[in-house]
């Protein structure tokens, strides 16, 4: 069963990806924040997947999360999509050095469209 690490603030839309991910196959780790998902991270020895990364969220938010993600040699082919509601012109540019797999607006996307994006992503990598 793939894994997806699973890191949104808001509980509403996580209880909704996680169920639509869930009910698609996968099992899912949900963090509320990036550090949250670091401590998964060091519980669960088995990398996920891949990645869903919110970008604004309290405590650490997806920007440094990645930078701190991508320190290890053992993360760098872990695919990372951005799922936001920052529009692409308003994302730090640095999001791209850090090799994230896809960018994508939530209010654009359903939640079925997105398993179609990750399911592709993830048989790409």
């Amino acid at each position: 069963m793939k894994h997806i690490l699973l890191i949104e603030d808001d509980t509403s839309i996580s209880m909704l990806y996680q169920k639509k991910l869930e009910l698609s196959g996968y099992r899912v780790s949900a963090a509320h924040n990036g550090l949250d998902a670091v401590h998964i991270l060091k519980e669960d020895k088995q990398m996920p997947d891949a990645i869903l990364l919110d970008l604004m969220m309290p405590v650490m938010d997806g920007e440094e999360f990645l930078r701190k993600f991508r320190k290890s040699i053992d993360t760098q082919d872990t695919p990372v999509i951005v799922l936001t509601n920052v529009s692409r012109d308003e994302a730090p540019k640095t999001l791209w050095h850090y090799g994230i797999s896809g960018y994508f607006v939530k209010a654009n996307h359903t939640p079925t469209e997105l398993i179609a994006i990750i399911e592709k992503i993830m048989s790409e990598s």
